[in-house]
């Protein structure tokens, strides 16, 4: 087919009600003038595309071979992702989930799919996996599971489905289109866009003359954005699979969008933007936004997250304002929200974190301390489920571990804590938790590289020495005493915050997470062990606080395996507790 106008001709003659259309039926339609119209149908006549009776117009068996080159053949929804900015709703179920006006998102684009002749729909799942496998059995869709999704981006799910791109819609389960937006027989590739009056942080579209993509920049202002489906013809799923499976494995494809992979590749791959009015196609980014859409949904939305803010603090799910996701927290996920003016943070334990988290230990700990004056945020916990409700502090900051007045205030929170001598219901036990890190390593085949024998067998030596040294104690501890975890107001208060890991234990464990988590020097570290016991240490006192040092240091090392072992980047942090525990367990031993 040589022209757009020709495959507009022709496609509004397919789908055209029989009897067959005239002229100014035609133009109508299709939005061209009269005289533009009769040339087109004379040229389509000619080449036998379409015929003509007294009826009007119809496509030809030509017509209908001229249009199958661009019959859409299928969809891939991509619906892996975790959305962590829906919180709280994406910590329950995935965000194409949701019922939004009392449909569920994902349904209804597949709805509008199929109601468009598209049957041919593949859904890539990850992020809660097992709540979308109803779909193929209800709609006969194909799953595709992408076990990457918590690690790499997007790229990760669309490079499962390279045998199925062709003429293909991408979309994503949690866009909303007011109108079907799909089309049987689509002419060209496209982005789907909507205008953005004023700044924007979107992906804004520059393009030639006649509409294709010729640049694209992340932020702008009044400009058109990347919003909605997309359309892949077969020549741009050619070349950008041949793209994707080259450069997969290159981090900055893996981390970014595939709109990043197509930003780099602009001359290769070709897509014309597809304007449509901001108020038809719909992305929620927030609950506020969706409430925004959709005012009941926030009282109709089956959220035991909510309802477990709204038991606590007395208030209507309508209360809720302001939800903003927390990404601080290497275990679990947060977010912050308001209610009648007060701030607060919902915490959401992390997936598999029970199976190193006492929960109970946790939610005993956390009375002891508000009961004492040593964590002023706590309001409540479920001791089962994992969740906490804490007061949020506005504009607060950590501890600086250079800043003598803060480190003192920090060292006092500590003193006060051993020295009420409390036993709790649960032990921790860093030496026996160690252990537990250790053996499901080396379960799993991670601990097979060169020192780490070496390093486990120091550490063995150092645990036999300190538990026979006559100066072990236990009670109640944080151990998880570091610098994020004491956090000081506006007015300089300050609190010992996230008791995930308290329990028994012996106070030097605290101590020495305090001073292996930080960039001591050896010289620095001496001083705040003097400051923590407020006198000069003899040298079993020493021998013993560094000994665990070593000990609280090669913990977190091994914690640190653990969690990267699950893809949770613990970053430079592995590496300091690594050099810690080699560091004080050699200067320990030289004193035994």
């Amino acid at each position: 087919m040589n022209t757009e106008s020709e495959f507009i001709l022709l496609y509004q003659l397919k789908k055209a009600p029989k009897p067959a259309m005239s002229q100014r039926d035609i133009a109508r339609e299709i939005g061209l003038s009269l005289g533009k119209v009769n040339a087109l149908i004379r040229d389509c006549t000619e080449k036998g595309l379409i015929r003509s009776d007294a009826a009007g117009y119809a496509l030809t068996d030509a017509g209908e071979a001229a249009l199958m080159p661009y019959r859409v053949d299928n969809a891939v929804i991509m619906a892996a992702g975790m959305s962590t900015r829906f919180a709280p709703l994406s910590y329950e179920k995935p965000k194409g989930l949701l019922r939004v006006r009392g449909e569920v998102l994902i349904e209804r684009q597949i709805r509008q799919l199929k109601e468009a002749g598209i049957t041919d729909i593949t859904v890539v799942v990850g992020y809660m996996k097992e709540q979308f496998f109803y779909l193929e059995e209800k709609f006969g869709v194909r799953l595709v599971i992408n076990e990457d999704y918590y690690r790499y981006n997007n790229p990760s799910s669309l490079v499962r489905v390279t045998d199925r791109l062709k003429n293909t819609y991408i979309c994503s389960s949690d866009d909303y289109f007011v109108d079907n937006v799909f089309e049987p027989y689509v002419y060209r590739g496209y982005y789907a866009a909507v205008y953005a009056p004023g700044p924007t942080e979107e992906y804004c579209l520059s393009c030639d003359p006649h509409g294709r993509i010729k640049g694209v920049t992340i932020g702008g202002e009044n400009a058109w954005t990347m919003l909605g489906h997309v359309y892949f013809d077969r020549s741009f799923s050619e070349r950008f699979t041949e793209i994707l499976k080259r450069e997969y494995d290159q981090p900055q494809t893996k981390e970014q969008l595939w709109e990043n992979l197509y930003m780099r590749h602009l001359k290769e791959l070709t897509l014309f933007i597809r304007k449509y009015d901001r108020e038809r196609v719909l992305e929620f980014d927030s609950l506020d936004e969706l409430r925004d859409f959709d005012p009941e949904y926030i009282n109709n939305a089956d959220s035991g997250i909510l309802r477990n803010i709204c038991r606590v603090l007395h208030c209507e799910s309508r209360d809720i304002v302001d939800i903003v996701a927390i990404n601080a927290g290497l275990t679990n996920t947060s977010f912050r929200f308001s209610v009648g003016g007060e701030s607060y943070v919902y915490r959401h334990p992390g997936k598999g974190t029970e199976q190193y988290i006492n929960r109970k230990s946790e939610a005993f700990s956390m009375k002891i301390a508000a009961e004492n004056g040593l964590d002023d945020t706590f309001i409540e916990m479920d001791e089962t489920a994992g969740w906490k409700i804490s007061r949020y502090i506005r504009n607060a900051r950590e501890m600086d571990y250079h800043a003598l007045e803060e480190v003192e205030k920090a060292l006092d929170i500590m003193r006060r804590l051993h020295g009420l001598r409390l036993r709790s219901p649960y032990d921790f036990g860093i030496w026996e938790k160690t252990l537990e890190f250790l053996n499901r390593l080396r379960a799993a085949g991670k601990t097979d590289y060169e020192g780490f024998e070496e390093l486990e067998r120091q550490m063995r030596e150092l645990q036999e020495k300190l538990a026979t040294d006559g100066l072990a104690v236990s009670c109640l501890c944080h151990n998880d005493c570091y610098s994020p975890n004491f956090l000081l107001d506006e007015q300089g208060n300050m609190s010992l915050i996230d008791w995930e890991y308290s329990g028994n234990d012996d106070p030097a464990s605290d101590l020495g997470t305090f001073i292996c988590c930080s960039d001591y020097t050896e010289a620095e570290a001496m001083t705040v062990i003097r400051q923590y016991l407020e006198h000069e240490p003899d040298q079993a006192e020493l021998r013993h606080l560094t000994g665990y040092i070593a000990i609280a240091s090669y913990y977190w090392f091994l914690w640190a395996l653990y969690q990267e072992s699950r893809g949770n980047a613990v970053g430079e942090w592995l590496y300091l507790w690594y050099k810690n525990s080699r560091r004080y367990a050699e200067m320990t031993l030289k004193m035994f």
